[in-house]
């Protein structure tokens, strides 16, 4: 059904009114909810602490880890006594370079409270990436793992910081990264130059109760809290700065979108330090008082397991992940009755895996939006009863958040089912890029409107489709051409596990579409199996030209298919096109 509301046009002509003829539309709240809090995260977790501290807060299913909501409580206010203790500022950047170890939720609330501005890093990095971080986001603190993979963090911070070796610990004097003063081990071993968790929190009794309590009454909610790095899919990284106003109100309703509730027990196998992780996973769990069943990395065995031994009502994951659980080999001996609701996000899913979700999980969710936008801006909801929408669509815009579809070359809204740029505004969008006013200026306008570089449409009852990103579009001959559309078609055929279509430069038609196929265990697929598949069923030209099957697809680590990797790759194999 379509709202009824008012709402200015985003590039200054005459106020909007609904029902409408133009692709935009406001999220409305249910069940007489507000549609926004003024909390600070603490306030947050003070509050669920007071309803439901008995209950199970974190949980690690792969060993004897288990925190109710008093206890975990108990850890964040000696973790953040301990900073303090130790020196830490009000707007002070504390950097992580960890997996999902039970510190890292801790330590994220322990900041919050003392005006601290987290700062994830992602676990992938390497010797360059961290070195770009720590110098641009200026970070006074950081902790760290021994290492992830193939790489030593010790090892690396060792060769980019030789002065551990020399300095008083906490009174850090680096060439490198000026600011920054004091490292820990999230562990129990020492380490030259770092502090250790339990001297860390053992400083917690060098302040007194008045002295935390002044420290947090000095939160607002508009401070930043969050500082998370994009991930880099084009160009340098960038510091999207979020603020407790962003995450709480986002987590919220992500929440309330599957109903949780304090029944609900959350199984989070998404990395921390991206949003799905801990917007879309912690906050809307600290929102609701349902339980973080956490996994320290994915494994698909590592899943089931937590679910099953948990009794886990809802799962998080990519599409990438969802494929691995399903495809696992003992998937049948995993009991997931209990499984309600959840959430599959970061990339695009075949509808027919969508469809084998929604087998186990009825109310499975799709929310959609970018780090930028904090990070949710539309959602499918739990009660949603069409199948199709639930499948193909990623959802309507989340309440208090305004989504409007935008012509790229016009800069006017688009007509309705006609695609254009996603924008959005509201208590979501970022306060900015961390020292990059110019960049912040490209990506929120001067009337707020954040422009994602995403292209989709918008039907006439508020429901959302994406369809690509700006440069991912492929134009053959002038023909648009959507590679999610070409992707889900050929995910149906039977021996195909998962598919993606990119773009490779052609002299006579300026694009051809070319298709990167990962086949089922077993099947014996060829490049003409698939084109017969898609003879005369899509489009001529959206036939994909070019076929290459592969093992896996290049991943970010949140999950998300790097398609300019794949785009390189293919003007690699076909330079001729």
């Amino acid at each position: 059904m379509a709202t009824e509301f008012k709402l200015s046009d985003p590039f200054g002509s005459a106020p909007v009114q609904a029902p409408f003829a133009q692709s935009v539309s406001a999220g409305v709240a249910w069940h007489g909810l507000p549609v926004t809090r003024r909390y600070t995260l603490g306030q947050l977790l003070d509050q669920t602490i007071a309803r439901c501290g008995e209950n199970d807060a974190l949980v690690l299913a792969d060993r004897d880890f288990r925190l109710t909501w008093y206890e975990f409580g108990e850890e964040v206010d000696r973790v953040a006594k301990g900073l303090m203790a130790l020196g830490v500022q009000y707007g002070e950047k504390v950097a992580i370079w960890s997996t999902n170890v039970p510190h890292w939720i801790i330590l994220m609330f322990a900041t919050a409270k003392i005006g601290a501005v987290l700062l994830p890093l992602n676990v992938n990095y390497k010797s360059a990436e961290i070195d770009f971080a720590l110098k641009q986001s200026n970070a006074e603190n950081l902790f760290v793992i021994g290492g992830y993979r193939d790489c030593s963090y010790l090892g690396v911070l060792d060769s980019l910081i030789p002065e551990l070796k020399t300095s008083i610990r906490g009174n850090l004097a680096c060439r490198r990264y000026p600011r920054l003063k004091r490292l820990f081990y999230l562990g129990p071993e020492k380490h030259r130059g770092y502090y250790s968790m339990a001297e860390l929190m053992a400083l917690a009794s060098e302040i007194t109760d008045v002295e935390y309590c002044e420290r947090q009454e000095r939160c607002r909610v508009d401070d930043v809290v969050n500082m998370q790095y994009t991930s880099g899919i084009t160009g340098f990284p960038k510091g999207v700065q979020l603020t407790h106003y962003n995450i709480a109100n986002d987590g919220f309703w992500i929440g309330a979108c599957q109903n949780l509730s304090m029944r609900d027990r959350v199984c989070i196998p998404v990395p921390l330090f991206h949003c799905f992780g801990c917007v879309l996973g912690v906050m809307a769990c600290v929102n609701h008082g349902a339980t973080m069943v956490l996994l320290e990395k994915f494994s698909p065995t590592a899943m089931l397991h937590a679910i099953d031994k948990e009794r886990c009502t809802a799962t998080y994951g990519v599409p990438t992940m969802y494929i691995a659980a399903f495809d696992h080999a003992e998937f049948g001996k995993y009991d997931l009755s209990s499984l309600r609701t959840g959430i599959m996000s970061g990339a695009a899913c075949p509808v027919n895996r969508m469809e084998q979700a929604q087998r186990y999980m009825p109310e499975i969710t799709i929310p959609y939006g970018l780090t930028e936008a904090g990070p949710v801006m539309t959602m499918t909801r739990y009660f949603e009863s069409s199948t199709v929408r639930k499948c193909t669509t990623i959802g309507q815009a989340l309440p208090g958040v305004e989504v409007a579809i935008v012509d790229p070359e016009t800069k006017e809204l688009a007509p309705i089912g006609q695609d254009g740029e996603i924008c959005c505004r509201g208590y979501n969008n970022m306060k900015g890029y961390y020292n990059m006013p110019e960049q912040t200026a490209r990506c929120i306008d001067e009337n707020g409107w954040l422009h994602s570089g995403d292209i989709g449409h918008m039907d006439a009852e508020g429901y959302y489709y994406i369809t690509g990103r700006l440069k991912d579009l492929i134009i053959r001959g002038g023909e648009n051409i959507s590679p999610k559309e070409v992707e889900d078609f050929i995910a149906t055929m039977p021996g195909v596990r998962d598919v993606a279509v990119v773009g490779c430069p052609s002299r006579k038609y300026g694009e051809q579409p070319a298709a990167f196929v990962i086949a089922q265990p077993g099947a014996t697929l060829t490049a003409g199996d698939v084109e017969a598949y898609c003879r005369d069923k899509i489009s001529w030209f959206k036939i994909p030209k070019y076929y290459q099957f592969v093992q896996e697809f290049p991943l970010t680590a949140s999950g998300k298919i790097q398609k300019y990797k794949l785009r390189e790759t293919a003007k690699e194999l076909w330079p001729d096109a």
